[in-house]
C-alpha cells in the first residue's frame, strides 16, 4: 500500500464536537512534515518561519499560500514582512490542532518558490 502523504489528502470540515488532536498526536504528525515545523507548548499551534530574498518572493509565497488555503477552506495566521513569513496553523473552531493544520503545511512545503 502506498505511504499516506499528508500533502495528497485534503481537509475535511470541522466542528465544535470534532476532538483536537491530543499533544502526543500532534507531535507524531508533525514527525511527517518537513523540517522547520514546531508545535506550541500547550499543543494547540504548529508554525514555521520561511525566508527569502525578496519583498516579490516573499509575495509570491503568500499568494500560493492564499490559493491552497482558499482550496482547502482552512486558512492560517500570517505574519509577512520583507523577506520573511510566518505561517501558524489551528483549527480554530476546535481550540486547537486537527489533521487539517498537517495537511495544509505538508501542502506549503511542497511549494517551490
Amino acid at each position: 500500500m502506498a505511504e499516506d502523504l499528508l500533502k495528497q489528502r485534503r481537509c475535511v470540515p470541522c466542528d465544535s464536537t470534532t476532538p483536537a488532536l491530543t499533544p502526543q498526536a500532534a507531535e507524531q504528525q508533525l514527525k511527517r512534515l518537513a523540517s522547520g515545523w514546531s508545535c506550541n507548548e500547550v499543543g494547540t499551534e504548529i508554525c514555521k518561519k520561511f525566508l527569502f530574498k525578496d519583498f516579490y518572493h516573499t509575495m509570491a509565497f503568500v499568494n500560493a499560500l492564499a490559493w491552497i488555503a482558499h482550496q482547502e477552506d482552512h486558512h492560517p495566521d500570517l505574519e509577512v514582512g520583507y523577506n520573511r513569513c510566518v505561517v501558524r496553523f489551528s483549527t480554530h473552531a476546535i481550540g486547537g490542532l486537527s489533521i487539517n493544520d498537517f495537511i495544509c503545511a505538508a501542502k506549503i512545503d511542497d511549494l517551490n518558490i
